[in-house]
């Protein structure tokens, strides 16, 4: 990783679009701070659309489909995508087409996770999520618990809140190629000087890779299996604010 001082905000002059992750990303310390939610107001006034793409969930991401200044949310790392619509309309699409069905079958899940590792527990935000399992963090242990998942079929992860686990072939990166093909015709694999992501943790790794414009937070630590090519000096959203800076610099 580059300090992104080192960065020249010429060679961000084709972004059009910006993924961003949430947690610690846009947030830090679980707040939104005003200067973070103002410069969304800026890219957006900018003509730079900003797709949020979280592990987040349904819950939440409803909310800030609806309210932020922001183009969507890809939401639970890639298992939808909600957009606001005219009025008080919110578009939704699902990576499967029985999200219910899927989630019977995670919740079977936990309970033989729950074989192993009797003490584990759901994270709080749970009852919010359609699409994925989100269990409390629990130190040396979320290692052995994602390998079990994917022992037992399932896509997991950790990010810096959950142990995450998911049924289906997909990724943040997966969804974000599936979302920018169908609502901006764009091919991902081949305009990556046309997006930016952001982001810090493992979940956001495989973004990190794709990308030429990757931006971690200062948070960002060891043990990632792919980094951003730029760190921020600051955690959370001011990280936020100083790649959205070097973005709209460009647009003077």
């Amino acid at each position: 990783m580059k300090s992104i001082e080192w960065l020249d905000p010429r060679h961000l002059s084709e972004v059009k679009i910006i993924l961003t992750d949430m947690d610690e990303t846009l947030t830090h310390q679980g707040r939104l701070a005003a200067v973070t939610y103002n410069a969304l107001e800026r890219l957006q006034d900018a003509g730079i659309a900003v797709i949020v793409n979280t592990a987040a969930p349904a819950g939440w991401c409803d909310q800030m489909a609806r309210m932020w200044p922001i183009a969507g949310v890809i939401g639970e790392n890639g298992g939808f995508f909600f957009k606001r619509e005219t009025g008080e309309n919110l578009h939704r699409e699902f990576w499967h087409d029985q999200p219910a069905a899927v989630m019977t079958e995670l919740l079977k899940l936990y309970d033989r996770v729950r074989q192993d590792y009797p003490h584990i527990e759901y994270a709080a935000d749970q009852p919010f999520r359609l699409t994925s399992l989100a269990l409390k963090r629990s130190g040396e242990e979320d290692r052995h618990i994602v390998d079990l998942l994917r022992e037992l079929g399932a896509g997991a992860t950790i990010n810096n809140l959950w142990v995450l686990g998911w049924l289906g072939d997909y990724d943040k990166l997966a969804m974000a190629r599936r979302v920018l093909a169908k609502h901006y015709n764009i091919d991902i694999d081949h305009a990556r000087d046309r997006i930016a992501y952001l982001g810090d943790s493992e979940n956001d790794a495989p973004m990190f890779a794709h990308f030429h414009h990757s931006f971690g937070m200062s948070t960002v630590g060891p043990g990632l299996s792919a980094y951003p090519t730029w760190q921020t000096a600051g955690p959370g959203g001011a990280g936020f604010v100083e790649v959205a800076l070097k973005i709209l610099g460009t647009r003077v």
